[in-house]
């Protein structure tokens, strides 16, 4: 596995395909048990987690539905802390059992006003996962129930994470090699 450049930035390889198919599977055998008779509806948060959430589908053995959503929250290489809602929710989702899916939780501001905003929907029940999550930039002290690996405060691409949208193809995670 060889370092790859995206835009201005270099970076090296940092999460295999192999281990992200193994939390991926564990997740899947979690969430199964968990909601496996709650018609859950999966709530995708665009753009970074199609990846993450096209192979989590693939795996669930139950009934559900999916829809998306999207926010943002990045510029460049640090959040802006003020989040703007792309692709909201249209349909009501009162009572509903939703399992939002996330590629990457850090300081948790999105999130939080996401789980806000279903509460105020009257959904029954709210579950996250996420395929990555950073312990020491999270600010908030809702629960993720899912998590695929915990990891550093490094900037990372691939697998659906991006730098101002540039390098989500990559199928495995890369971190940044320096900053400028």
């Amino acid at each position: 596995m060889n370092n790859i450049k995206v835009l201005d930035k270099e970076f090296e390889p940092y999460i295999s395909q192999v281990e992200i198919e193994s939390a991926i599977a564990r997740i899947c055998r979690q969430i199964n048990k968990d909601m496996h008779d709650k018609n859950p509806l999966f709530l995708v948060m665009l753009n970074g987690a199609f990846m993450f959430a096209s192979e989590l589908l693939k795996k669930l053995d139950m009934d559900c539905e999916t829809s998306f959503v999207k926010y943002s929250t990045y510029s460049g290489t640090k959040s802006n802390c003020e989040v703007k809602e792309l692709i909201g929710l249209n349909n009501s989702l009162q009572g509903r059992n939703v399992v939002i899916v996330e590629d990457i939780i850090d300081s948790g501001f999105t999130m939080n006003c996401l789980l806000q905003k279903l509460e105020e929907m009257g959904v029954a029940s709210v579950k996250i996962a996420t395929m990555l999550f950073k312990p020491e930039a999270f600010k908030f002290n809702y629960n993720i129930d899912y998590i695929g690996m915990n990891i550093g405060n490094e900037f990372i691409v691939g697998y659906g994470l991006d730098y101002n949208e540039h390098g989500r193809n990559y199928p495995l995670i890369y971190k940044i090699v320096e900053e400028n």
